[in-house]
């Protein structure tokens, strides 16, 4: 067993598999920013209620959020292509999840803005601020505070997520594992070993980052 373990740590196999976390590090942190930016915006939306677009936008992301990730995935990597549109995998890949964790975290973003105290826009709006200047200055950092353990906990559920993008070939960690393991079927538990201790790792390190920034908000 524990030669099985040596032979499938070789330098050869651990470079090619940290090159799978290159990837997911890659498609996590693009995916991450990108969702962080849409999902505020849209939270926003939702919050101030524009006539009309407020309910088309709430019902696009309900739609998102009750749609399973690699249903989106198959979506666009294979869908889009009938259209015209073929994108390559890593793209596709970063573009179905921001899709994704877009609408999740909008609806993080709304429910951390409703719960600030509707006394603090209205104490806002007496010292002479506008609407939008007391929402950006006085409500949205307080709902920040609110909100930063259930978004971190949302981007480690992309990163997790992101082993689903083996279906459409991302060369990720667990798909350059099952190379791996294909070539030797005694590397198997090896490298589902390596693979857990290298997500825990990511995910522990935003785990620590959330704790740390929520204290510094707070």
């Amino acid at each position: 067993m524990l030669n099985n373990f040596i032979a499938a740590y070789s330098p050869d196999n651990l470079r090619y598999l940290f090159g799978g976390l290159g990837i997911t590090l890659l498609v996590s942190v693009a995916s991450i920013i990108g969702s962080f930016i849409i999902g505020a915006i849209l939270g926003i939306v939702r919050y101030v209620k524009f006539k009309y677009f407020s309910a088309v936008v709430g019902f696009i992301i309900d739609v998102i959020r009750n749609l399973p990730l690699i249903l989106i995935l198959f979506f666009i990597y294979f869908g889009l292509p009938n259209i015209g549109v073929k994108p390559e995998v890593i793209p596709a890949a970063i573009f179905a999840m921001t899709i994704f964790e877009s609408a999740m975290l909008a609806e993080i973003v709304r429910s951390g803005i409703q719960a600030v105290d509707p006394g603090q826009m209205e104490g806002a709006r007496a010292n002479g601020l506008t609407y939008w200047q007391g929402l950006w200055h006085i409500v949205l950092p307080q709902a920040l505070v609110k909100m930063i353990p259930a978004i971190v906990s949302q981007f480690i559920s992309l990163v997790k997520d992101t082993s689903l993008a083996t279906i459409i070939l991302l060369p990720e960690m667990l798909y350059r594992s099952q190379i791996i393991y294909g070539q030797n079927t005694n590397y198997i538990i090896p490298m589902f070993v390596a693979i857990a201790v290298l997500y825990f790792i990511v995910c522990y390190a935003l785990s620590v980052l959330a704790h740390y920034l929520e204290k510094r908000q707070a």
